[in-house]
């Protein structure tokens, strides 16, 4: 019988090696998996390459994470916002590699990770800094650059529904990134606020399939008085 839920987040993240890249969903505070990343801090490892929009807020989830040492380097975004102070400082101290990648191109080389693509051309970058060291390449008349995929080792996300079999639905914006990083990474772990029966899952609702999934952990949540739902501690 297939069931993939897990009875902690220790269980569910399981043995993470150092120098894994870990992709993490959310895109700045949304559908980030706080307890995930907390549970990653707790198993230990260092050397980490984190793939996510961000960069970490303020001293928790990711901030900690890079707070604490252990990521040599982090694939994002927008890596600088009003509280990356801890970023800032490892960053301008030499302490943290920085891959600067386009939001879009995070999320293609993942998907082209996850579909089995080599590589593929795209037009963004071109006749940047981003773009430096990189093929470029003319089709059409339009330059492109040639931009690889990018595989992780474990992928971490914040769903709001799953099954036994790894079935996961989403919450709004808190979709984001999770569906394309939990087909990139060989080990996805995702946690949910409900856990539900087969087949009570509709599904034409279903974002991610179970294939994908390797974990599914439960986390509690809580409302909160603007309408949304934040993790329990």
């Amino acid at each position: 019988m297939i069931d993939k839920i897990a009875k902690s987040v220790a269980e569910a993240i399981g043995e993470v090696k150092d120098g894994a890249t870990i992709l993490v969903g959310g895109f700045g505070t949304a559908g980030i998996p706080d307890a995930l990343i907390d549970g990653l801090i707790e198993r230990g490892g260092k050397d980490f390459t984190i793939v996510n929009n961000n960069a970490g807020n303020g001293t928790t989830g990711l901030a900690r994470l890079l707070q604490l040492g252990r990521v040599r380097k982090i694939i994002c975004s927008f890596p600088r916002q009003a509280d990356s102070f801890v970023f800032d400082e490892l960053y301008r101290s030499g302490k943290l590699e920085l891959e600067l990648v386009p939001q879009g191109n995070i999320a293609e080389r993942c998907r082209a990770a996850g579909a089995g693509i080599g590589a593929f051309y795209t037009a963004t970058g071109v006749g940047t800094p981003l773009a430096k060291g990189k093929e470029v390449r003319n089709i059409g008349g339009r330059d492109y650059v040639l931009e690889y995929p990018i595989h992780g080792d474990i992928a971490l996300i914040k769903a709001h529904r799953g099954d036994r079999w790894g079935n996961l639905t989403y919450r709004l914006a808190a979709r984001n990134f999770g569906p394309v990083f939990a087909t990139a990474a060989k080990h996805t772990v995702a946690s949910v606020h409900e856990i539900v029966e087969l087949g009570e899952l509709d599904p034409e609702t279903i974002v991610t399939p179970g294939i994908f999934v390797k974990k599914i952990v439960k986390i509690p949540y809580v409302p909160t008085q603007s309408g949304g739902i934040r993790e329990e501690k």
